[in-house]
């Protein structure tokens, strides 16, 4: 499901059934790239990459086949959002959504709107704000630019990551910050970067993985991706997100855990930070999921969860204080020297 993945549990290129593209995109270098790159590939002109009717009409059912599409447009809000975790601000940035199909995904949040993946081709334009905001700046920003997507998967379409990291690097203030799930890192292992860039590496337990986070890198492989990441002098996070509580969950996370400080090099431990983030599920992933994916866990707990605003659950207050304990004491064990930027 999702992103094709091979026998050895490689993942595997996307292949776009179809095309859905703005026409203003022609008078994009990086539009003009991709129309070429899939000039093979069925097209269909939209109007609106935020209102394409034909996917607001579909099915739940049809959920995975909708993401083998892949749509092309220009990003027209540049709204940057305050953030108080890791970075200063959330940046809209040069995709939103994706191809893989993690249950829990915040990006599901309107029927058949938001979660097959966008690319957007104004980069330059997109970039130039982030550049100008930081040199504006009387403190030394950080920008979150992957927040609506996953740049390192994007990456394998685009080029994107290497020419924004060799665009940005000679700013004179500012800092970028994205996260993945994926290992696909070798493209941006050269690029002079500058130490400007901090990738944070989500992860979760295998059982987790292969059971929820549908067509992502394994655990072994994001590993070994933030040891390469590290060598290559970038800054190293780690999420441990969304934190899911089945039935045996402290045993799956300790083990997590360990298998972190025993995967993860020296160089990576000495400055590694971690953010743990617990599941929060709604309404609409249940119904997408209960037809998209028939045989899947449910993820819904209707004795550990409690309403958060319409529609949407999180975990009781005595079982997520518990978890923040468990999880504290864990990184302890296995990471006395590191920090965790903050548990939500």
């Amino acid at each position: 499901m999702g992103v094709p993945i091979d026998k050895e549990g490689m993942i595997l290129m996307f292949k776009p059934k179809a095309i859905y593209f703005e026409k203003e995109i022609e008078n994009y270098e990086l539009g003009k790239q991709l129309l070429e790159k899939y000039k093979e590939v069925p097209k269909v002109e939209i109007e609106n990459h935020n209102n394409i009717e034909e996917m607001r009409k579909k099915q739940n059912k049809e959920f995975m086949d909708m993401k083998r599409n892949l749509i092309i447009g220009v990003r027209k809000t540049h709204k940057f959002v305050d953030n108080h975790k890791t970075s200063d601000y959330l940046v809209p940035y040069t995709s939103s959504g994706c191809t893989a199909a993690c249950m829990y995904c915040y990006l599901v949040c309107n029927y058949n709107k938001c979660a097959y993946l966008r690319l957007f081709v104004n980069r330059e334009q997109m970039l130039d704000k982030i550049i100008k905001v930081a040199n504006k700046s009387e403190k030394d920003l950080t920008f979150e630019i992957g927040s609506n997507s996953d740049l390192i998967l994007e990456n394998t379409i685009t080029e994107n990551l290497p020419w924004t990291i060799e665009n940005f690097k000679n700013s004179p203030k500012g800092h970028l910050t994205f996260p993945t799930k994926f290992d696909m890192v070798d493209d941006i292992l050269n690029v002079d970067h500058q130490g400007k860039v901090t990738v944070r590496m989500s992860v979760n337990p295998e059982l987790i993985i292969n059971r929820v986070e549908f067509g992502t890198s394994r655990l072994k492989e994001r590993i070994d991706a933030i040891n390469k990441l590290k060598e290559a002098g970038y800054k190293i996070g780690i999420l441990i997100a969304p934190v899911i509580m089945v039935e045996n969950w402290k045993e799956l996370y300790s083990e997590l855990i360990k298998q972190l400080a025993e995967g993860l090099t020296e160089k990576v431990k000495k400055d590694l930070f971690f953010e743990i983030i617990f599941m929060t599920y709604s309404f609409v992933h249940t119904k997408i999921n209960e037809e998209a994916f028939p045989n899947a866990i449910n993820l819904y707990d209707k004795d550990m969860m409690t309403g958060r605003g319409k529609g949407k659950y999180m975990y009781k207050n005595q079982y997520r204080v518990d978890g923040e304990f468990f999880l504290r004491e864990q990184i302890k064990k296995y990471f006395p020297n590191n920090e965790i930027m903050y548990i939500v």
